[in-house]
């Protein structure tokens, strides 16, 4: 041992002082290792902060580290304990090699290593052994010629990332978020000491293995930052009592489905910088699992947020839990195709205002009709006769709709889907009047973008989740007035129980079989989708819209923000105004097929509609003329009288005030009128 090191003394006397032509042309000749490694690829927040990090080819977990993003007390303590000179030096240090030559000469064995920092990244670069006198020399040489080739800062840079950690974490960065569980800005001076007391035994000083080996080392290094004046002796106490951290913590794996799709859309990319706020996205993956707990092994859940004035995702919840599990939590159903049950309805009744068929206040029928073989019903498998089309579509019933889709025609209500920026598949690609209860196959991405159209006043913009990357905006979906007018009939839909009434514009919407449970809603600023059901599609029975998918957007929009922005005012040209002062065109909705409706159809003789009429204590005349008996009365959507087969009734009315009266007949034909009661 004793004669290896005076050899290798002797031989870096030797390069010091002679031959000096001929070693500047050896170390010149030198061939180094590559220097462009392969690094982690990021994927950041809006903030810069990280949402998730791949590993390496190999399996390693190495991310990018510049010397001034690392807190500055590891520096200090990592070059006091492994080479003071650093910064003097030419890569390698004669002082430092003659005090461990004349030690181990000395001691009769190895005391101190005498390899500085860049003999280190030597080795490191070439995953080279230590302790033979053949591989001190192949470092000497490549450090020198790094050194030539290399700033100090970069050299620098490259043990940041190459520092073996244990394991498969490799840099600094990497053993700070996973022992850690933080970015290695701030270290306390445990910390700090620790990362520089585990390389260079990096397995069996594995804090998560070997907590007390490696606490030992750390007072070590705190000792020589002591003596150096890194530190002072009461700080280096302080963090000798700090635990060494017992388990490794996971890397960050938030908003994991779409960090999937940026890399896979831009594999170039080293760092992936979204649009996604972190600590929103954290609190809606913790919303999605609450909503899951309890209610069986596969009911899935996504939600979806987006600053509609900007099109930028703000979060995104593929799945609640990333993972391969009963749910399929690895299948992101933001992306996935979907039946959006009734949350088409609003674009059916905006492009019916835009296209002067109806306004909020038209009356339309709600009763059974066929359209040519389409029969549809309602969902409740009710009918309230003569109804105006703002509580049609609160109320979301079928019939009124599917009328309205029969005067548009379906394919203009396709060309407005596709114009929206939504990819929407049709059964045997036949897109019929189906399509507005559902029959058609959406994304949850597809309908949120629809809705932030809406939103925003009818401009489309698509939705984006990257930084810079605000795509094409500015076309016209919908008039600014249709928009404002859906908007305050969404609006006007009572909450969830328990959720606050702030009249959030939203709609609720369940596919057939009860497969899709949808709630999508805005304010002036936000819209937030949301939709459950089960990744493989089957039914999840007793599963509505309102009563599973709309508390967890209320809920949504309450850790968004403390209250809802405002929405705009109505334009100027928006005809607000009762059924009675619509232009006569609009004040009844006729399909198509109402021309070869039966003429017989009931209608209210008394009282007249609009009517101001006493209420006696025997309650409210009325009589119908035509129809078919037997005949139900509703007052206010409320049946008071059933199956009566007289042509008058009287109706117990609760009281005074303005009162709805319908008359429904056998045929499910219907009559309406609005009388005040004095």
């Amino acid at each position: 041992m004793r004669a290896r090191w005076i050899i290798l003394l002797a031989m870096v006397l030797w390069l010091g002082g002679y031959g000096r032509d001929r070693f500047d042309a050896w170390i010149d000749a030198t061939v180094i290792p590559p220097l462009a490694l392969e690094m982690s690829v990021e994927v950041l927040d809006r903030d810069g902060d990280l949402l998730r990090a791949y590993t390496v080819a190999d399996g390693r977990w190495r991310l990018a580290l510049p010397p001034d993003k690392v807190d500055p007390l590891y520096v200090k303590m990592l070059l006091a304990y492994e080479d003071k000179r650093f910064w003097d030096h030419a890569g390698v240090d004669p002082r430092s090699m003659l005090r461990a030559v004349l030690q181990a000469v000395w001691n009769g064995r190895v005391v101190s290593g005498g390899s500085t920092l860049t003999m280190q990244v030597a080795r490191l670069l070439e995953e080279g052994t230590t302790g033979e006198i053949g591989g001190k020399l192949r470092q000497m040489r490549v450090a020198l010629a790094l050194e030539r080739r290399l700033s100090k800062d970069q050299i620098l840079q490259l043990y940041l990332h190459l520092a073996p950690f244990g394991g498969n974490l490799e840099g600094v960065r990497a053993a700070s978020i996973s022992y850690f569980g933080k970015e290695p800005y701030r270290l306390t001076p445990a910390e700090a000491a620790l990362l520089v007391a585990i390389p260079q035994s990096p397995e069996t000083r594995r804090p998560d293995r070997a907590a007390d080996r490696a606490e030992a080392a750390r007072n070590r290094v705190l000792a020589q930052a002591v003596a150096e004046g890194v530190i002072d002796a009461d700080e280096a106490e302080a963090a000798k009592r700090e635990e060494v951290p017992g388990l490794r913590k996971p890397f960050p794996t938030l908003a994991p489905h779409l960090a999937d799709r940026a890399r896979a859309d831009d594999p170039t990319l080293l760092s992936q910088n979204l649009t996604i706020d972190g600590a929103l996205q954290k609190q809606l993956e913790a919303l999605a699992l609450e909503a899951v707990q309890g209610r069986g092994e596969q009911l899935q859940v996504a939600i979806l947020v987006a600053d509609h004035t900007s099109g930028e995702i703000l979060a995104s919840v593929g799945s609640a839990g990333y993972q391969a599990d009963l749910r399929q939590g690895f299948v992101d159903m933001t992306e996935a195709l979907r039946s959006p049950g009734s949350t088409l309805k609003p674009l059916v009744y905006a492009l019916a205002f835009d296209e002067g068929l109806a306004h909020p206040e038209t009356m339309i029928d709600d009763k059974p009709m066929s359209f040519g073989t389409y029969a549809p019903q309602n969902f409740d498998r009710l009918y309230r006769g003569t109804i105006r089309l703002r509580e049609a579509l609160q109320l979301s019933l079928n019939i009124p709709v599917v009328q309205l889709t029969e005067a548009l025609g379906p394919a203009k209500l396709v060309s407005a889907m596709k114009k929206s920026g939504m990819k929407p598949v049709f059964p045997g690609n036949q897109p019929g009047l189906a399509i507005a209860l559902g029959g058609v196959g959406v994304t949850l991405t597809d309908m949120v973008q629809l809705y932030a159209a809406i939103a925003r006043g009818g401009v489309v913009r698509p939705l984006n989740y990257r930084m810079g990357d605000k795509g094409a905006g500015g076309q016209r979906l919908i008039s600014e007035v249709a928009a404002w007018e859906v908007g305050d009939i969404l609006a006007g839909l009572a909450p969830p129980p328990g959720a606050p009434s702030n009249r959030l514009a939203y709609k609720t919407g369940t596919s057939y079989g009860h497969r899709d449970a949808w709630a999508i809603g805005f304010d002036g600023k936000h819209v937030i989708g949301v939709w459950m059901g089960r990744a493989d599609g089957t039914p999840v029975p007793g599963a509505f819209g309102a009563d599973v998918a709309a508390p967890i957007l209320f809920q949504a929009f309450n850790r968004l923000k403390p209250s809802l922005a405002p929405r705009p005012p109505a334009p100027a040209t928006t005809l607000l105004v009762s059924n009675a002062e619509l232009p006569q065109p609009l004040q009844r909705f006729r399909s198509r097929s109402a021309a070869f409706a039966d003429a017989d159809a009931p209608a209210v003789t008394f009282p007249p509609d609009g009517a101001e009429v006493d209420l006696v204590d025997a309650g409210l005349k009325v009589k119908v003329d035509g129809g078919t008996a037997p005949f139900t009365w509703l007052a206010d959507g409320v049946p008071v009288v059933v199956a009566s087969s007289d042509r008058e009734a009287m109706l117990n009315l609760p009281g005074k005030g303005f009162v709805t009266l319908s008359v429904i007949d056998a045929e499910g034909r219907s009559d309406r009128i609005q009388v005040l009661l004095r």
